[in-house]
């Protein structure tokens, strides 16, 4: 059985390297977080105050969208259904 697992967070922290100088920054932003097995998504507002995501699937979450929009391998993962259900 797969783990199931969640990450919420409604900010986040982001730690750079100045590629020419070398120095360090780090900056608390407003963006909401949303982690699982599937996805990461970034939420917020665009500077018209309209809200914005960016999601990342997962080798796992690009095959389940597949299977989901029916683009998947044809194969019977849970093993019960019969030719005539397929």
């Amino acid at each position: 059985m797969d783990k199931i697992f969640e990450i919420t967070a409604k900010e986040v922290t982001i730690q750079v390297r100045d590629e020419r100088t070398g120095v360090e920054y780090s900056r608390t932003l407003p963006i909401d977080y949303y982690e699982n097995a599937n996805i990461l998504k970034l939420s917020g507002e665009n500077l018209d105050g309209s809200s914005s995501s960016i999601v990342f699937y997962s080798a796992r979450g690009m095959e389940r969208l597949k299977d989901l929009t029916g683009k998947g391998a044809d194969h019977d993962p849970c093993g019960t259904h019969k030719p005539e259900d397929q």
